[in-house]
């Protein structure tokens, strides 16, 4: 293979492809189908209507991580990203859900008039790349390591520790009896001790793959259990077509629309935060282009998402810990693996299969890839000056305190106006509102242009 292709441009063998990007698809898959099962039972909608929704899920996130990783003029970042549904999108759709003149349809009015938003105002979006020196983008990422930790321990934990379900038409909440069980956590712990095990003691490929040797034994480990069940593999069908528009077609209401335009703000900060942290690990420089291509690529999976029956896409940071964690850097592994999830979409008697894996078996990995993350940010942080600006302490601490507050206080902002949650409720997007402002206030743009050479040197030598 020439020297001269960047590691994210190289193209591995089929083998490696296809174990890789499987490899990234059990990371995403169970924050890949939660959105469709969240929003079939806001809409009450029968079992059949449901596992077409998450197959169609499937399909077009598929779709988008195409969009994302391979491109087309003009259109996509070209790093090693896998798309899925927003969780930022899942408040205000239940919203619409639970309005009876908005609806699926009207749902699926307002993601597509979002994805055009999007990409409308992505070059604007792109020339907003002087805002964000090390100092911002380190904290930023920082943050989306530490919020994705969340993610990862209740993983280990069962899953949530409590559920929603809709009784007699009224959604309640109940205490998950599986949560904190001392066999899955156990099976999480074995998971990542495997991985540990497989990183320290081997190299090469197996080193690569660590994760997905760790999930696939922990698999076996909850099978013997008897905490893997496959009933709904043996029910599924073997095939089934994805049609625009299944429901019927889209309806447009402007005040879901103007909703579903906010959430896409919040989507298009929180991929910048993505492409940086990508950049970071992969050692390709993201400019205002890559971001603009980025943005505009989150604009058309969520335009494909409304046409295909599904919701809003953004790149899935789960996905970002894995490519820290391998070490593997090729944007070709995530298109495979956005190339099963169009087979998964398609063959719903496979995407059974992936949805029996119990989630106490993904914790394990997720401690592993969201540190990783995590870690980034602190790597960045440490080419910051802080010796001769004193300022840069203060944006990191202050930045930081405002992004663990949805984390560690859920109900901080519950008397705030219901418009304004999507953006209260996200930890990424507080840290990255307030860095952003702090930078500005002590560093103005062109102290943060000095400080960007200052860090850009130090993380250059970092990569040597």
């Amino acid at each position: 293979m020439p020297t001269d292709i960047h590691p994210v441009d190289q193209f591995l063998p089929t083998p490696k492809l296809l174990t890789l990007g499987l490899q990234h698809v059990l990371v995403m898959y169970a924050g890949a189908v939660a959105v469709p099962l969240i929003l079939g039972g806001a809409l009450k909608l029968p079992p059949a209507d449901v596992a077409y929704l998450i197959s169609a899920d499937l399909f077009a996130c598929g779709l988008a991580t195409l969009v994302q990783c391979v491109g087309f003029p003009g259109v996509g970042v070209r790093l090693p990203v896998m798309m899925g549904v927003t969780f930022a999108s899942v408040g205000p759709m239940v919203a619409m859900a639970h309005t009876p003149e908005v609806g699926l349809l009207g749902i699926y009015g307002s993601v597509i008039a979002a994805g055009v938003f999007a990409i409308v105002v992505a070059p604007f979006m792109g020339r907003l790349l002087r805002l964000f020196p090390p100092v911002v983008t380190g904290t930023i990422i920082l943050v989306i390591g530490i919020s994705l930790m969340r993610v990862g321990i209740n993983w280990a934990g069962g899953g949530l520790p409590t559920v929603t379900k809709v009784v007699d038409g009224v959604r309640a909440t109940f205490p998950n009896e599986a949560y904190g069980k001392l066999e899955g956590l156990g099976i999480a712990l074995f998971v990542l001790l495997v991985i540990l095990g497989l990183i320290r003691w081997f190299s090469g490929f197996v080193a690569n793959i660590a994760v997905l040797l760790g999930i696939i034994a922990g698999a076996i480990l909850a099978t013997l259990l008897g905490m893997m069940r496959f009933d709904h593999v043996a029910s599924a069908q073997w095939f089934d077509i994805v049609v625009p528009f299944h429901f019927g077609l889209p309806q447009f209401h402007v005040v879901p629309i103007v909703t579903m335009c906010i959430v896409m703000i919040v989507v298009m900060i929180e991929s910048t935060g993505m492409f940086f942290a990508l950049g970071e690990m992969t050692g390709r420089k993201v400019d205002q282009a890559a971001i603009t291509r980025g943005l505009r690529a989150d604009g058309v999976g969520t335009i494909l998402g409304g046409i295909f029956n599904t919701f809003p896409y953004t790149s899935f940071s789960q996905n970002v810990g894995l490519v820290g964690v391998t070490g593997v850097r090729s944007r070709w592994v995530t298109a495979t693996g956005g190339v099963i999830m169009l087979v998964l979409g398609l063959l719903p008697k496979l995407s059974s299969l992936v949805a029996a894996l119990p989630v106490v078996v993904l914790g394990g990995a997720g401690v592993v890839m969201f540190g990783m993350v995590a870690a980034t940010g602190a790597r960045i942080l440490t080419g910051v000056d802080y010796r001769t600006n004193r300022y840069n302490l203060f944006i990191v601490a202050i930045s930081v305190g405002f992004g663990m507050i949805p984390l560690v206080a859920p109900n901080f902002f519950q008397y705030t106006p219901p418009v304004l949650r999507p953006l209260l409720e996200s930890g990424i997007l507080l840290a990255a509102i307030v860095s952003v402002l702090l930078n500005l206030f002590f560093n103005g743009l062109g102290r943060a242009e000095a400080t960007d050479s200052d860090a850009a040197a130090a993380t250059a030598s970092v990569h040597v």
